[in-house]
This record gives structure tokens, C-alpha cells and sequence, in this order.
């Protein structure tokens, strides 16, 4: 079977019968996966046949792979004859790859059988690395070893603990001179698939929407969100960095938005725990921008070598990039502009509506009531006081409301006595806190009936798009602001540090209202 793309890619099917093998491996073509990675150990067989007709009768290009140590094969009392015969059997009706456990292709007279008889089938050797953060050195030893045994192409499946013990990897795609593909598992390990085309890996795994794996995209996001069929050595690195990451929408949006502007870049989640170590690791000009989430937004500003001076007064950079000329990490915070501006745009409106109209800000002698003292928080906070708004602060820590509050010249209170705040009517309301936030959408900062003190809500949260606060805020009839307006002015804002040109404006505007 031929391939359609440079850039393959490949899904795992781990299924018990040949027919549920079949049933997956018809998802995953229409799905567009390139080829399929039969699992065969996953199976519950009584007669080798069985593997022979599913081989036969595959609808895309397959590797076979028999695991003799695996949490499929635990407790089956597993044989390495049994393994021999698959990987003997899937040679002889010549499948496109076999893939043999580097411990099966240390021993010389199986691997000289199995090189010397096939025909057209090329032979995976594979290792499990687990034990520690891997380093090059490790890895270059093991991959010279693996090399030895004349495999055609090496495969790597590495327990990752951290984001940042994939730069070894990364080394390792580049200088590899035999086909090499990389498997990092876990959440932290996502990135050694959205970028390995990029730094030459072989090919890229990505799951079934019905059946995810952690570590590895959704065969629809490669196809639909990543496209990594455009990636190449040149292509620029952006990402979110946050902790969690599930949540963003950033790529589906930035994505896209690159390609229709031509720009040789991809956008990928990127779930850091240690910002600072991140940085340390990460020096190259590849990595050339980043957008900065929860919780990293205030010690974002640390990390950076200059700041803009709005963003070192709030305190907090969501964008940092990588000045091409020199390397250095430059910090910036567009959530500011892009949440007072969504703030601003709203009460304008409603004032036409009402037939007023003024060349100050809507904003200015409002009490501004702000949940969330984070970098959101002190964004909205140091927005709203360049407005002229008194800004009261509520935060599950008071200690760091106050803090802020001292910093805008606001009020700070206890979290507790948000629901009994009520000194006037007409207040404006910021959520910047992750309360609402999926998978907790059923949660909301204020009730209901506390809402009625508010005459515009605002929230930062946009996953969900209408939160349970802005649904109840509307059913009072108060204004309403969703955090995807936030959203989207602030991304328009990074995508012009990013690139140094313009953002295609309504292109990503429809794209964010049509995807959320």
C-alpha cells in the first residue's frame, strides 16, 4: 500500500477481536490516519489464522507489533515464541512494518531471520525508556545500540515527567541518522508529537476522538487544527504555556490564522509546572513566542529580560517573544487592553441604546467589583483604575487582594463577603478567577440574587462560552460580557507581537465564533 503524505501518521489499535481491529481501523482511515499499528498482544486470538486474515484484509497500511512486556500482556503468561511467530507471520503475507521489542532484536540469529526474510517489509525496533529524566547521552547509547542490530527505523517510548525532559528528545530527531520516532507519554509529553515533523521525526501518533491517550493529539486536531503536513525545519514554535492546559482555545484559533497570513508557525498546549525551568531549557529561536496562562501569568515577569512598561506596572505578562536578534525574552501583557476595551464597548452600547453618549470612559466613577487577584486579576484591576474606576477586590486569599488593592489605590475585602456586598446599584462585575471554569461549569462566584447589585457582569472564563454566572446575570437583566470577546482581542493583540505584522481581524473573530 502506498502512502498519501511526507509526514505520516499513525494511530495504536488495541482491540480484543479482529473484528472491533477492523471496526477502529475504518475510524481511524476516515479519520485520516496514514497508516494503523496493530496491537496484536491486545488481542484475544485462539488460532494464529486469525491474526493472518486481519493482516490480509487491512484497509491501511499497518505496523504489527507484539509487546512481550506490556499491561496488555501482563498476567497472559505471554511466550517469546508466541511473539516470534506474529512478527514471523506478518513478515510472510509482507505487512509494511514490523516492530520487534529491542530485547527480541538483541539476539542476532532472530534478527538475521528476520531481516533476511521478507520482502518488502521494513522492521521497527523498539525500546521503553523509563527511570529518570532521560538525557542525550543515554539516549544516543541507546539509540546506537538499537542501530546495531539493522533496524530500519528506531522507536523510543519515553516516560516524561516534565515538559522540559523532552529537549533530549527533540536533539535526538534531529541528529538521529536512522528514522527515528518518539513517543512521550503522558499530558506533558504532547509536544514530541505536534513538533517531531518539525526536528525530523519519522512519523506522528495521534488517537482516535473516541478513544484518546494521554500524550498524544486527536487524529481530527492533526488533520483539522495542526495540519503538521505544513511543518519544517523553519517553522516557529509558539505555544501556552499553563497549568492546566486542556482548556485553551489557542490553537484553534492561531493555527489557522497563521496559515491564511502565510506565516511558517504552529501553535501548540504546552503544560508547564516549572515556568522558570522551562525557560532555562528552552533557549533556542525556534521557540519564538508564547501566550502565559494559569498560574504562570505574575512569575511570567521574572523569567523575561525586558518588560513593557504596562505589564511590569500590573505585574503580570500573558506574551512573551523571542526577539529574533538577539534571543532575549521580552514581556508583555495584552489582557489589559483586551477585557477593559470588551468592558467599554458593552456599556457603550448599552448607552446608545438608551440615548446617551459621552467621550469618557463608561467605565469612569463605576465601582468595579473584581474577583480573582491572579494576573487576569491584576490586569483587570490596573485597566480598570486607568479608567477611573474605584476598584474593590475579592480573592480567596485576602493577604493578596489587599495587595492589589493597595497597588490601584482600591479596597480590598474577605472572599466571604462578596455575596453581601451591595453599596449601590449599577456596579460593574469582573470574574477573573477560574470559578466556572469546564469541568466545573456548574459553578459561579455570586448567586443569582446577589447579581441584581450588578449592571454589567463581565467573566473572564470562556470554556464554557456562556457560564453559569453570565446565564444567570442576563436573567436578571443585567449587561453581559463573555471572556470569548476577551479572548479574542487579546489573541489579536499576540498574534501581532508574535509575527510583527497585522492580525487577519475578521478571519479569527469568525473562526473563535464559529468554533466555541
Amino acid at each position: 500500500m502506498a502512502f498519501k503524505n511526507n509526514i505520516l501518521v499513525c494511530t495504536p489499535l488495541e482491540c480484543e477481536t479482529e473484528e472491533e481491529m477492523v471496526g477502529s481501523m475504518e475510524i481511524a482511515k476516515a479519520e485520516g490516519a496514514d497508516l494503523v499499528e496493530l496491537c496484536v498482544d491486545s488481542m484475544s486470538f485462539s488460532h494464529i489464522s486469525e491474526v493472518k486474515k486481519l493482516i490480509q484484509h487491512r484497509t491501511l497500511p499497518a505496523i504489527v507489533s507484539y509487546r512481550l512486556k506490556s499491561s496488555r500482556t501482563s498476567g497472559k503468561g505471554v511466550s517469546k515464541c508466541l511473539c516470534l511467530q506474529v512478527l514471523r507471520l506478518a513478515l510472510e503475507v509482507d505487512v509494511e512494518f514490523v516492530e520487534m521489542d529491542y530485547e527480541v532484536a538483541s539476539d542476532i540469529i532472530v534478527m538475521a531471520e528476520h531481516l533476511y526474510g521478507r520482502v518488502n517489509s521494513r522492521i521497527i525496533v523498539s525500546s521503553y525508556v523509563n527511570g529518570g529524566k532521560p538525557s542525550t547521552e543515554k539516549l544516543g547509547h541507546l539509540i546506537a545500540c538499537m542501530q546495531s542490530t539493522g533496524a530500519d527505523v528506531i522507536k523510543l517510548v519515553i516516560d516524561v515527567d516534565y515538559i522540559t525532559d523532552l529537549a533530549p528528545v527533540f536533539e535526538m530527531l534531529t541528529h538521529c541518522q536512522v528514522p527515528l520516532i518518539v513517543i512521550a507519554a503522558g499530558s506533558r509529553g504532547l509536544i514530541s508529537q505536534l513538533l517531531g515533523p518539525k526536528f525530523g521525526g519519522f512519523l506522528v501518533y495521534g488517537s482516535l476522538e473516541c478513544k484518546s491517550i494521554p500524550g498524544l493529539p486527536t487524529l481530527l486536531s492533526i488533520k483539522h487544527v495542526y495540519k503538521l503536513e505544513h511543518l519544517n525545519a523553519d517553522t516557529k514554535v509558539f505555544g501556552l504555556i499553563s497549568n492546566p492546559v486542556g482548556h485553551s482555545k489557542g490553537p484553534i484559533l492561531h493555527n489557522p490564522a497563521f496559515r491564511h497570513s502565510g506565516y511558517n508557525g504552529i501553535y501548540v498546549p504546552m503544560l508547564v509546572d516549572d515556568i522558570k525551568e522551562f525557560f532555562q531549557t528552552y533557549t533556542g529561536t525556534d521557540f519564538a513566542g508564547f501566550s502565559v496562562g494559569i498560574p504562570h501569568k505574575e512569575a511570567a515577569v521574572g523569567c523575561c529580560d525586558e518588560v513593557h512598561p504596562l505589564a511590569k506596572s500590573i505585574g503580570a505578562v500573558n506574551t512573551i517573544v523571542r526577539r529574533p536578534i538577539d534571543g532575549k525574552l521580552i514581556g508583555y501583557n495584552t489582557d489589559c487592553e483586551a477585557s477593559i476595551t470588551a468592558i467599554e464597548d458593552a456599556l457603550r452600547d448599552r448607552r446608545l441604546l438608551n440615548g446617551e453618549a459621552s467621550d469618557t470612559s463608561p467605565i469612569a466613577g463605576k465601582t468595579f467589583v473584581l474577583v480573582g487577584a491572579g494576573g487576569a486579576g491584576r490586569a483587570l484591576a490596573f485597566g480598570a483604575k486607568s479608567r477611573g474606576a474605584r476598584v474593590v477586590i475579592f480573592n480567596r486569599s485576602y493577604e493578596r487582594a489587599k495587595a492589589l488593592a493597595d497597588a490601584v489605590s482600591g479596597k480590598a475585602f474577605p472572599y466571604e463577603c462578596l455575596e453581601r456586598f451591595s453599596p449601590e446599584k449599577d456596579m460593574i462585575l469582573a470574574n477573573a478567577s477560574a470559578i466556572g471554569m469546564e469541568p466545573n461549569s456548574d459553578q459561579t462566584p455570586v448567586s443569582k440574587d446577589a447579581l441584581r447589585a450588578y449592571g454589567l457582569v463581565f467573566d473572564a472564563v470562556y470554556t464554557p462560552r456562556n457560564t453559569r454566572l453570565l446565564q444567570e446575570a442576563a436573567e436578571i437583566g443585567a449587561t453581559v460580557v463573555s471572556g470569548v470577546e476577551m479572548f479574542i482581542r487579546q489573541a489579536l493583540g499576540q498574534f501581532r507581537l508574535f509575527t510583527g505584522g497585522l492580525a487577519p481581524e475578521d478571519f479569527m473573530r469568525k473562526l473563535v465564533l464559529e468554533q466555541f
